[in-house]
């Protein structure tokens, strides 16, 4: 695999996982009112995409003010359409060169249209926030959203990697921005293990690439910070424990993504693709 080659794989997991992250918000629960977004999650994750959007937009009539209720029905579309391309599949993401090889999919015209009305609805209602308050960590974390959203649908979808770079760079820097004004989101932790741990996983030439572009490529960091929100974090734990379960089995580790993956089983009994995924490994 060339190097370049091996880079856009790697930018394209970062992206995947960013999507992850971005689909929940990781503020606390003064910052924002929590309950009916957390409902819509959980139905988004059980795979009950009709419920889960109904359930976002009865959040956007109570705060229509608020860009999360929008993005976290993007979210929601997108996440349809990764289940009905069945993209979110272990397989493709521990196989290099079935990675590299995946073909570009067909999207739903109407759905991608549906996906970026919400986002374009969550960006007018940032940029208003931030131009009173640019420190408003419900207004970056939605901007985050956005970017890591738009970046999936382009990698996932489209196979448009170098579009997917320009978000994934986006996101990182508001995420960085966002840390600094709380370090306590542990939750937002989680993108700098993933973009540790996937992109020190390639060559040392490589990572050394990467680092002159300024990325972070310290394995063992990653996983370090991966493990600080499966184990702290609010709403991003299962994501930190289904890329744990992804770096187990690249690692030849099966005992380990057993345990993984079947706790999400356990968690998430709609969603089947978590029994799939400890199926294959059983």
């Amino acid at each position: 695999m060339g190097i370049f080659q091996r880079w856009c794989t790697c930018i394209v997991l970062v992206a995947l996982v960013l999507a992850l992250v971005s689909s929940v918000a990781a503020l606390s629960p003064q910052d924002t009112p929590q309950l009916p977004l957390d409902r819509g999650f959980q139905q988004m994750y059980n795979l009950e995409f009709p419920a889960a959007h109904a359930t976002f937009r009865s959040y956007q009539q109570t705060y229509p003010a608020d860009p999360m209720g929008y993005v976290s029905n993007a979210a929601a579309y997108l996440f349809s359409e990764f289940d009905r391309l069945h993209i979110l599949e272990s397989d493709l993401f521990i196989d290099d060169k079935k990675f590299d090889g995946r073909r570009k999919l067909t999207p739903d015209p109407a759905l991608k249209a549906e996906f970026e009305k919400e986002l374009a609805k969550s960006d007018e209602l940032v940029a208003k926030i931030l131009a009173k308050k640019q420190d408003d960590k419900n207004a970056l974390f939605s901007q985050i959203m956005a970017n890591g959203l738009r970046g999936d649908y382009a990698a996932l979808i489209e196979k448009r990697n170098l579009a997917s770079l320009s978000y994934m760079k986006t996101s990182r820097a508001i995420a960085q921005k966002l840390l600094a004004i709380d370090p306590t989101c542990y939750d937002a932790y989680l993108a700098i293990g993933v973009e540790n741990y996937l992109l020190g996983i390639n060559p040392a030439p490589v990572r050394w690439i990467l680092r002159m572009t300024g990325a972070e490529t310290d394995k063992e960091e990653g996983l370090r910070r991966l493990r600080l929100t499966a184990d702290k974090g609010r709403y991003l734990a299962p994501f930190a424990r289904l890329l744990l379960a992804v770096a187990a089995l690249r690692d030849k580790d099966r005992q380990e993504a057993r345990t993984l993956l079947a706790g999400l089983a356990k968690e998430f009994p709609g969603n089947q693709l978590y029994v799939t995924e400890l199926a294959r490994i059983q």
